[in-house]
């Protein structure tokens, strides 16, 4: 049986349209980066509970989830309504497999994000592990528009720190944006852009990807990928990229 705990919001952050942050204290066991956890509100007299990545790395004693308001959505248009000193349910343990210790060796580490999946690079990025199992890092980011780029702190703290060892491309599908590609994640990949913008070369015997996001974007990237000669990766036959459908 599922363990619950009662959170407080401590920080509720509005970056865009049906577009959020919050940041809040629970007492959860450990977990490792990559992993989610489980948010619940009471709704009519029944616990209403949906998955989210954690953004903040594990040594934070803040927790903080990036999501979407769905509207109509049986939870998300609640926990958007929520203001610091209101309480939620969080899982008490973490769980998923999108982390760092399910995957082979690679010099280069691709993060493939579309929208709030960007939440679960960020804690993996800062995590002092992941740098010194990967050479070098890039995050690759695809939402619509330029106000749903968010993190922007968080990712230039990681370009101070770690230098040209850290890559960052956004891409913005619906209007152009200086320093980001314009389309979709596919397109950038397969004429070019993506490797020549980064200033680095996705190949199997030297990458491995992470993809996280929408289904279809996943779908695509994964056939340009396969059409590259990389596999999925699976535990008894390790491969190329790791996918993980957005909660």
């Amino acid at each position: 049986m599922e363990k619950w705990l009662e959170g407080t919001i401590v920080e509720k952050r509005h970056w865009a349209d049906k577009l959020y942050s919050i940041r809040l204290k629970a007492p959860v066991d450990k977990f490792t980066a990559g992993q989610f956890t489980r948010l619940a509100l009471e709704i009519d007299g029944e616990r209403v509970a949906r998955p989210y990545s954690f953004v903040n790395p594990p040594q934070d004693e803040m927790l903080e989830i990036h999501f979407n308001e769905v509207e109509n959505g049986p939870l998300s248009p609640r926990l958007a309504a929520l203001e610091p000193g209101d309480r939620v349910w969080v899982s008490a343990r973490a769980n998923g497999f999108f982390t760092l210790d399910q995957l082979p060796g690679s010099e280069n580490l691709w993060m493939i994000a579309t929208g709030t999946a960007l939440g679960v690079y960020l804690s993996i990025l800062r995590t002092e592990h992941s740098w010194r199992q990967y050479r070098q890092m890039v995050l690759v980011h695809n939402v619509p528009y330029k106000d749903q780029l968010s993190y922007s702190e968080e990712i230039d703290n990681l370009k101070q720190r770690y230098g040209e060892r850290f890559r960052y491309q956004p891409i913005t599908s619906q209007e152009r944006v200086d320093g980001a590609l314009q389309g979709r994640i596919l397109a950038a990949l397969e004429d070019g852009r993506l490797e020549s913008h980064t200033g680095v070369v996705l190949t199997p015997e030297k990458s491995h990807v992470m993809l996280c996001g929408n289904m279809g974007m996943i779908r695509e990237v994964s056939a340009a990928l396969e059409a590259r000669g990389m596999r999925k990766h699976r535990k008894r036959e390790p491969g190329h990229f790791t996918t993980e459908k957005y909660h």
